[in-house]
């Protein structure tokens, strides 16, 4: 059975001294996701909020944009060596069937790389449903700098591992509403969207999105599916990242930590 962490005995070095003691990781095996029982992807991810990653990433597809357009996600059989359910396969049924994949993708995804192989940023564009950059929503720079902290100090699984990446969802006044952790930066950030898709939330306008590791174009990209207008991160931000956020409206922050950050796009909503 999928699990989020697990357990293993290590050696462990200080100095000249060695001892062997138990250790905690960072759960990572496959998902298969179907949709109408067809196979569509499979992406690596640790286990642990399944039915919110497959929804967040349909999200990120172009194949859902409301909570009303998923009609039900079900875990499917799939067996280990003993016979018992693995919870790796995950079937969505949509409303209205499945609709066609706007972009071509690899058929495996993993937890490092995420969707691999997007094709333009112009395709991109024409998928955004949400016009972020019409939200009018204002953060002032002292709620803006205590974020990482409340991120930080939501992430369970990171304290018994050390190995696993987080996304949280914000108001403008620094509530946090969600927090997902996941050995995959974009994982992460799909389990978010998802459990604000099956909240009925979408869009995310006058929200935050907080992201532990860098902000890649792909993140960009997921935020700007789910309407979020503020894209904040703890570390860099890619080239692609900074022009598709410029491009669409998108408020980009990197390097969030203690009282200092950069802003490379939509500097106008630091209040």
């Amino acid at each position: 059975m999928a699990r989020a962490t697990v357990r293993r005995r290590v050696v462990r070095l200080r100095g000249d001294e060695r001892a062997e003691r138990a250790d905690v990781l960072a759960g990572e095996e496959p998902l298969e996701i179907r949709v109408g029982g067809e196979p569509l992807t499979v992406t690596m991810r640790t286990p642990g909020h399944d039915f919110d990653l497959v929804a967040g990433f349909l999200v990120g597809e172009g194949m859902l944009h409301t909570g009303p357009e998923l009609a039900a996600l079900r875990y499917c059989a799939g067996t280990d060596e003993d016979g018992l359910n693995t919870y790796n396969v995950v079937d969505a049924t949509l409303r209205g069937g499945r609709p066609a994949l706007t972009t071509h993708r690899n058929l495996l995804t993993t937890s490092a790389c995420g969707l691999c192989g997007r094709d333009t940023v112009d395709a991109v564009r024409t998928r955004v449903r949400w016009p972020v950059g019409e939200d009018a929503v204002r953060i002032r720079p002292s709620v803006l700098y205590g974020l990482p902290d409340r991120l930080r100090a939501a992430q369970k699984a990171f304290d018994s591992t050390g190995g696993l990446h987080a996304a949280g969802l914000f108001t403008a006044e620094g509530e946090l509403l969600c927090v997902r952790e996941d050995v995959g930066r974009h994982n992460a950030v799909d389990k978010v969207v998802g459990w604000a898709l099956r909240e009925g939330r979408l869009p995310l306008a006058g929200h935050l999105l907080l992201v532990s590791g860098r902000a890649s174009f792909e993140l960009t990209q997921k935020a700007a599916l789910a309407g979020i207008p503020v894209l904040a991160a703890v570390s860099a931000p890619s080239s692609l990242a900074v022009d598709l956020a410029e491009e669409l409206g998108l408020t980009l922050i990197g390097f969030l930590r203690g009282e200092g950050a950069n802003v490379y796009t939509g500097a106008e909503r630091l209040a």
